[in-house]
């Protein structure tokens, strides 16, 4: 029976005020994340926009910050040594009393804090500052791990050159970045560089090509080489892959001949005839592909992965832009990682309703892979990347405690990674155009290290633990 024009209405008028009690329900929940301190920083979204102040809580802001002295007792991996669960040699995820945690390989509860982009640059100005500096590729991992280490990091997220810090003092726990999409890719032919990331035909990956599988199998060989070492957290398998909502339609736009299209056009007549075409979308055909297609690639790489180094946690495919939004995106995801992995912009506080989104519909914990901001006292111009702009080193601090603060409130994020390691040079034009002439970095173009910044990463890392028990028990 088909419902009347007064029932459509009330279901409809129903439908929003649902929506608007969300909406505000999710910007009272936010706020909380921040309600702590008065406190604000101007911050813009790019040069030559208007400044606005942001509500900012520090540290200095929590009721018991004074109580919460520096973390001790850890284990060699940083975890903690006094709050255990069962240790498997490798790291692995658990979620206890409502929170989850990455467990490290002695059974510690882990958080990981770590850098991403721990590299050197090529520019002939770099060069010769790190030559000055470091010396060698011994010095250069010893003095950052040092650097890295006073400031309470335990590990280097994605894009880190991590061979020299294997074997430096006191190792920091990592991860390895495979791009194995963009490398099939590469072989393959079609894709072009965006900013900071690949770029695909119609903005779709090659998951539906028959040798994308047999590629991923070749691929993950090289997983093997470091399949018994407890200091690797675990490994990316891409950055930043399109999974676009409307990939339904882009894949049907694309050629006849595109294997893409055909798989697209095999799953649309599937559900609705053999004479269906893009013209006989319906809505709820948009998430359902969706769905299929992301599944499709975890699927894919996961067994890859899994088959070559069975021991270490499959962090996924870092997450961006509009994808984060889609639930159906960490649904299908979240079948095959072992934590979901977001490059997290333009939020200045965590969303405290998205957090939770991506871990229950994917029902894995949260790594945090990428987040930023820059500041005008640099000397930089700050005209690339995603991250906010404000105006002093000392307000890039402020946050990188707000933001990680809600992050440790929200029970779901088990690590940050900040991005990145040193500010983009600006004499190198060969970068990609997200990675040109900004104010990115904990050190700068020529490894100066930015104290002020540095300075509150500081108060926080090495307060983590103390931190979650705090915010528990509130």
């Amino acid at each position: 029976m088909q419902p009347t024009p007064t029932v459509v209405r009330t279901l409809r008028n129903s439908t929003r005020l649902s929506a608007l009690a969300g909406l505000l329900l999710a910007s009272l929940v936010t706020t909380s994340f921040a309600q702590d301190s008065s406190r604000t920083v101007e911050v813009a979204s790019k040069p030559g926009s208007k400044w606005v102040a942001k509500p900012t809580r520090t540290l200095d802001d929590l009721p018991a910050a004074e109580k919460i002295r520096p973390d001790a007792d850890l284990t060699r991996f940083g975890g903690m040594a006094s709050r255990k669960e069962k240790a498997t040699g490798f790291f692995h995820a658990a979620k206890l009393d409502g929170r989850w945690w990455l467990v490290d390989p002695e059974g510690g509860l882990f958080v990981h804090r770590g850098i991403a982009g721990v590299k050197k640059l090529s520019s002939d100005g770099a060069k010769a500052a790190w030559k000055a500096k470091f010396g060698t590729d011994a010095g250069w991992s010893a003095q950052t791990t040092d650097l890295l280490r006073a400031h309470g990091f335990n590990g280097l997220g994605g894009f880190a050159e991590t061979e020299p810090f294997r074997t430096a003092p006191q190792p920091l726990v990592y991860t390895r970045i495979w791009n194995f999409m963009q490398s099939y890719g590469k072989k393959r032919g079609g894709t072009f560089q965006k900013s900071g990331h690949m770029g695909y035909p119609g903005d779709c990956v090659f998951v539906f090509d028959p040798e994308f599988e047999a590629f991923c199998e070749e691929h993950a060989k090289q997983l093997a080489a470091d399949k018994d070492d407890p200091l690797l957290l675990g490994h990316f398998s891409d950055n930043e892959l399109p999974f676009r909502a409307e990939a339904l339609k882009n894949y049907l736009a694309l050629p006849a001949t595109d294997h893409g299209h055909q798989a697209a056009l095999k799953w649309l007549r599937d559900r609705h005839g053999v004479a269906a075409t893009a013209r006989d979308i319906v809505p709820a055909d948009l998430p359902a592909f969706h769905e299929f297609m992301v599944e499709r690639y975890f699927r894919i790489v996961a067994a890859a992965i899994k088959r070559n180094d069975p021991h270490h946690l499959y962090l996924g495919s870092r997450f961006y832009g509009s994808d984060v939004r889609y639930p159906e995106v960490f649904r299908a995801a979240g079948k095959h990682v072992d934590v979901v992995s977001v490059n997290y912009y333009n939020a200045w506080t965590p969303n405290p309703e998205r957090l939770n989104m991506w871990a229950e519909a994917s029902g894995k914990p949260v790594l945090i892979t990428e987040w930023y901001a820059k500041g005008m006292d640099s000397g930089l111009g700050n005209t690339s990347g995603a991250g906010w702009l404000v105006k002093t080193q000392r307000d890039r601090g402020l946050f990188y405690e707000n933001f990680t603060l809600g992050l440790m409130q929200s029970k779901v994020c088990v690590g940050w990674h900040w991005f990145r390691y040193q500010d983009n040079d600006p004499t190198d034009t060969k970068s990609d155009p997200s990675n040109r002439d900004a104010n990115k970095g904990i050190v700068n173009y020529r490894y100066e290290p930015y104290t002020p910044l540095l300075d509150s990463m500081k108060r926080i890392n090495e307060r983590t633990y103390g931190l979650i028990d705090t915010f528990d028990k509130r």
